[in-house]
């Protein structure tokens, strides 16, 4: 099981997840950030320090967000990472303000 970064990240990328992964499996890209499932070692440390409550167990996930499993599972792969979180934002007319 890995950690997944749903719709509360898009357009906000508090990198406060990153600042406290111990294996550096949390990468950013254009408009949200992602958990590389292959490195994730199901620590839990980022999911409290997230300010948006944007990460969760796999496992976990409320189902509204399925759609961030495939967009997690996407890495390495900016293109399809950037295409399907566009995608979903534009459908779901998602306008996350970044955190002042």
């Amino acid at each position: 099981m890995t950690y997944i970064i749903a719709e509360p990240c898009i357009d906000i990328k508090d990198r406060s997840c990153v600042d406290v992964c111990p294996v550096d499996c949390i990468h950013e890209f254009e408009r949200i950030l992602i958990i590389d499932p292959e490195e994730c070692i199901d620590c839990g440390a980022c999911e409290p320090e997230c300010p948006v409550e944007a990460i969760f167990p796999e496992d976990a996930l409320p189902d509204k967000w399925n759609a961030f499993v495939e967009i997690n599972y996407a890495f390495p792969d900016p293109g399809t990472i950037n295409s399907l979180t566009d995608k979903y934002a534009l459908e779901n007319d998602v306008h996350n303000e970044p955190i002042a």
